[in-house]
């Protein structure tokens, strides 16, 4: 089951050390994405690796903090159900205007 683990990497401040840290991340073995974000010093991994090893590759670039670690299609979710709303709302709409007639 893929996961998403969100890290601060307290040290990434330039593109030297977020392209380091990017490498480290990305040596894991079970990870499918990475995306960086400088100005919050955070570090999104995204796949099926072991939360615990990608901490202990980052210490070696830096100093790190764990922030959350959960379902990587926690987003998708939320935006089939809306989805799903907005179709109804739509067959709603088609079926008042065919009564109408």
């Amino acid at each position: 089951m893929a996961q998403k683990v969100v890290l601060k990497v307290l040290t990434m401040t330039d593109d030297k050390t977020k392209q380091k840290a990017i490498e480290a991340a990305a040596d894991i073995f079970g990870v499918d994405s990475i995306a960086a974000d400088i100005k919050e010093q955070k570090l999104t991994v995204i796949g099926s690796m072991d939360s615990v090893a990608v901490v202990k590759r980052l210490k070696k670039v830096g100093k790190v903090e764990m922030i959350s670690v959960g379902p990587a299609k926690e987003e998708k979710k939320e935006e089939k159900k809306e989805e799903k709303k907005e179709e109804k709302k739509e067959e709603k709409k088609e079926e008042k205007k065919e009564e109408k007639k």
